[in-house]
């Protein structure tokens, strides 16, 4: 999710850090995203020919990989779309930096737009949810074990990133009831980058196993892959940099250190949606 971050002011991140369970990844999930056929049998991805493997969706219909992948592709846009309002959009327009008073202004007047924010959120948060699994139907054949681990990194960030919803919704109620303090936007916003931090870990950290399994797989390009290995490596850095090193934001390669990560998860999510996922293992 480090691409939503890049639509958003810098100083505006930095202080709002917007941009920045434990679940079962259980057989029958994986195995129907494992490349399994009607009849039991794993078809081998290596195995010449084996350019129109598919799986079965719920309902037992044969859906092909590509498919699959603007599957994918329309959950991620979908995620990008939301995230870009509730993480940089309206907060832009609502929150100013150490400035709670001129903050409380902006909500009271709009009220609704502050409240869309909020609801953008927890959809942008389903969106996530669901993304990991749409991508192992077709990348989990590739390494099921690391499938898991994409799953499981992008479940754990979803409670954190509610509970920092939880604080804007009790602020909101304050509002529609009259009786909101300066000193209550200041607690909500300290206990929204709180949540808001720890999410984005998970947030860097899921695209370490899907840029391993695009590189092993080639279902879009391996170059996105390895833009997406980066991009995790630089969205940690970016996170733990400021609390070890002193004037870390200050540094030169500060502004290029999240490249990487936009261009993997905005590429990725474009090739998806345009061209899907490719069924060969060759390179890209």
């Amino acid at each position: 999710m480090r691409a939503l971050d890049s639509y958003r002011p810098r100083d505006a991140a930095t202080d709002s850090g917007d941009a920045r369970s434990e679940i079962n990844a259980s057989g029958p999930i994986l195995a129907a995203s494992g490349g399994l056929t009607g009849r039991g049998k794993r078809l081998n991805a290596r195995t010449p020919g084996c350019t129109k493997r598919s799986s079965s969706n719920y309902r037992g219909v044969p859906v092909s990989v590509r498919t699959q992948g603007r599957i994918a592709g329309f959950v991620y846009l979908g995620l990008v779309v939301t995230g870009i309002f509730s993480l940089a959009y309206a907060p832009g327009q609502l929150i100013v930096s150490d400035d709670p008073a001129t903050t409380l202004a902006n909500i009271q007047e709009q009220f609704s737009l502050f409240l869309a924010m909020i609801a953008g959120g927890v959809v942008m948060a389903s969106f996530f949810l669901v993304l990991p699994f749409t991508l192992a139907r077709f990348l989990s054949v590739y390494g099921q074990n690391t499938a898991r681990l994409m799953i499981l990194l992008v479940a754990v960030s979803i409670p954190a990133t509610l509970l920092a919803l939880w604080q804007y919704g009790e602020l909101a109620l304050a509002i529609a009831d009259n009786a909101a303090r300066v000193e209550d936007v200041s607690a909500a916003r300290a206990g929204y980058r709180h949540w808001i931090t720890v999410s984005t870990f998970f947030w860097g950290a899921w695209l370490a196993p899907y840029g391993w399994l695009v590189l092993k797989s080639g279902s879009i390009p391996r170059w996105l892959g390895a833009m997406l290995l980066l991009g995790s490596v630089g969205y940690l850095v970016d996170l733990f940099g400021p609390m070890f090193i002193p004037h870390f934001d200050e540094l030169l390669f500060v502004e290029f250190v999240t490249k990487p990560a936009t261009i993997g998860e905005i590429g990725s999510c474009l090739w998806l949606v345009i061209f899907g996922a490719r069924a060969s293992t060759t390179g890209a």
